[in-house]
C-alpha cells in the first residue's frame, strides 16, 4: 500500500452514490474537495465524523469546497446512514475497495494491538487541478472535520 503525498495527482475515480448516480473525479476539474474514507455507515466512530462534516458544510461551502464520504456500503446502506442523520453530502460505495487501495486508504492496519487488513480512515483535500493538497492518515474521527477545516482556512 502506498501513501499519498501532498503534491501528487489524486487518483482517478468514478463510484455511485447513494442514488447510484456515477461521481468521478472529473465532475470536480476546476474545483476544491474534500474526500475521506471511512470503514462503515452507522457505527460509532464513523457516525460522528460523518455527523461533523454534515455539521460543518455550512463553513465549507463558503470556501466553495464539497465534501465526498467513500466507504464499501453499497447504496442501501448509504441511504439508510443519510436520512438517519440527515446527511446532505453525497456518500459514494467501494465495495471491491480499489479506490480506497489507490488513495492507500486500505490495507494492513493496527486495531486492539493486531495488525488487520481494512479501512484506513484517511481524508484529502483536492485542488481545483486535481492535485492532493493535504493528507490525512489514520484519522481519530471526533473533531477531525473541524481540523480539515482550519486547514482550509489557514
Amino acid at each position: 500500500m502506498s501513501r499519498l503525498e501532498i503534491g501528487a495527482k489524486a487518483p482517478p475515480f468514478a463510484l455511485a452514490n447513494q442514488a447510484g448516480k456515477t461521481i468521478s473525479l472529473k465532475d470536480f476539474a476546476g474545483e476544491r474537495f474534500v474526500i475521506y474514507f471511512y470503514p462503515a455507515d452507522d457505527t460509532p466512530g464513523c457516525t460522528k465524523e460523518a455527523c461533523q462534516f454534515n455539521d460543518g458544510l455550512g463553513a465549507f461551502r463558503k470556501l466553495g469546497v464539497k465534501v465526498l464520504g467513500v466507504s464499501p456500503d453499497g447504496a442501501e446502506k448509504h441511504v439508510a446512514f443519510r436520512t438517519k442523520y440527515a446527511l446532505t453530502f453525497d456518500l459514494l460505495s467501494d465495495p471491491e475497495k480499489k479506490v480506497m487501495a489507490s488513495y492507500g486508504a486500505y490495507g494492513e492496519k493496527m486495531m486492539y494491538g493486531k495488525k488487520v487488513t481494512g479501512v484506513i480512515r484517511s481524508t484529502f483535500v483536492i485542488g481545483p487541478d486535481g492535485i492532493v493538497e493535504h493528507v490525512w492518515y489514520g484519522v481519530r474521527a471526533d473533531g477531525h472535520a473541524d481540523k480539515v477545516l482550519a486547514r482550509l482556512t489557514s
